[in-house]
């Protein structure tokens, strides 16, 4: 691996305190934004919402969008993915080469998912009006895979041709509630969401509502600009269920998030941009990501991750075979490739993030011994007994929730 673990301690378990120690992952985050764009990019967030209205007149189903494979023929692949989200040893992706030798497929991968609002906007014309979008795969976080499902823009997976998939993927994650049988999506990683704070600058912070009412914080706080994020941790708040919830409730919701808006509590709604404040110190506290915490400690021992007394929130990114993509039997041959416990071991050790893959712990022995007991990639039920998903939400319905939080957020 390109990376010396030797020197890192496997300390991050949860304890009911601020998890905390040495670096664990890579330079970056799973939700990595290229350097050169990171704050632009919540300016994306406004125009990716506003670019999906009018998209139920852009249904599409098996009927009426017509595919074909032509994997037999071209034994070539396109995915895209996230910036960072691969193991990597220098210029190569030993996983990912592996698989292109032992398949004979040629792999173009692409790391140009930035932002789900912003990788939707830019492939919707072609999609609901049944067109190629050049890719084989696309990897994108739930809520996003669950819309795309809505709207029939994704092809039906043949799981016979995924063996180590049925066989391997963890029961956790076998039935959301917008795919229940897995037919048009495959796990890639999946991830927490909770608080993270610079113990140079603050006390410790135990709960979502020490981190929005505590006075010595007013002013100091990044949120999340995806609306998932954060308002699940507005509807625990108000005692909601965020898997589970009433238009009432996320209007409460709302007005809760509004009120920590106008009283100057909220410094900022972020992508993980957040990353540079925190480690300077204008902010103290903010609403994080996992795997972008892990890599924080890496070089600055005072970041602390903490998992919020409210509870987690947890999201998958998913492996997805776009309609008119044309090498889908290639791009399952990828995803089972990835069930493999060896290779989803590997790749987890560099990506830390929660593997999918029943026995990549047990295969993480031979690998890297000091990653097998962290939660962060290999949560027990404990762990996870406090975890939530956001609502599946209908078009319309997602449309309203989005445009409404980026008027609070000032999005």
């Amino acid at each position: 691996m390109p990376i010396d673990r030797s020197s890192r301690e496997a300390i991050l378990r949860r304890t009911g305190s601020p998890i905390v120690g040495g670096a664990m992952g890579r330079p970056m985050g799973r939700r990595s934004l290229l350097r050169g764009v990171s704050v632009s990019a919540l300016a994306l967030g406004t125009p990716g919402l506003l670019a999906a209205c009018g998209t139920e007149s852009q249904v599409q189903s098996a009927d009426t969008c017509q595919n074909n494979d032509r994997s037999a023929e071209e034994q070539v692949l396109v995915w895209s993915n996230w910036p960072e989200y691969i193991d990597r040893d220098g210029n190569q992706m030993p996983t990912l080469n592996q698989f292109q030798r032992e398949s004979g497929i040629e792999v173009t991968y692409n790391t140009d998912v930035n932002d789900n609002n912003e990788f939707f906007a830019k492939v919707k014309d072609q999609l609901g009006a049944c067109e190629p979008i050049g890719r084989d795969i696309i990897t994108l976080t739930d809520w996003m895979a669950a819309r795309m499902v809505s709207l029939g823009w994704l092809q039906k997976l043949d799981k016979t041709t995924m063996p180590n998939v049925e066989a391997n993927l963890v029961d956790s994650l076998r039935s959301p509630t917008w795919d229940p049988n897995r037919e048009y999506s495959v796990p890639w990683q999946s991830g927490v969401t909770g608080i993270a704070y610079n113990a140079k600058y603050t006390d410790e912070i135990g709960s979502f509502e020490e981190l929005m009412t505590r006075q010595d914080l007013a002013g100091k706080v990044s949120l999340l600009s995806e609306m998932g994020d954060t308002m699940l941790f507005m509807l625990l708040l108000e005692g909601a269920n965020p898997e589970d919830f009433t238009e009432d409730e996320f209007q409460s919701a709302l007005d809760r998030l509004g009120g920590y808006v106008q009283n100057g509590h909220v410094r900022r709604f972020t992508g993980n941009d957040y990353i540079r404040d925190l480690n300077a110190g204008n902010i103290v506290a903010a609403e994080a990501w996992s795997g972008d915490v892990i890599a924080m400690q890496y070089d600055n021992p005072d970041i602390k991750w903490v998992v919020p007394e409210e509870g987690l929130s947890l999201w998958s990114d998913n492996m997805l075979v776009p309609n008119r993509a044309e090498h889908k039997t290639n791009a399952e041959k990828l995803m089972d490739h990835y069930y493999q416990p060896e290779v989803a071991a590997e790749l987890a050790a560099w990506v830390n993030y929660i593997s999918p893959v029943q026995g990549a712990r047990e295969a993480m022995e031979k690998i890297d011994p000091s990653l097998v007991d962290n939660p962060l990639i290999f949560p027990d039920e404990e762990f996870l007994a406090n975890a939530y998903g956001f609502m599946e939400l209908d078009e319309k319905t997602r449309q309203q929730y989005d445009s409404e939080f980026a008027k609070v957020i000032g999005a």
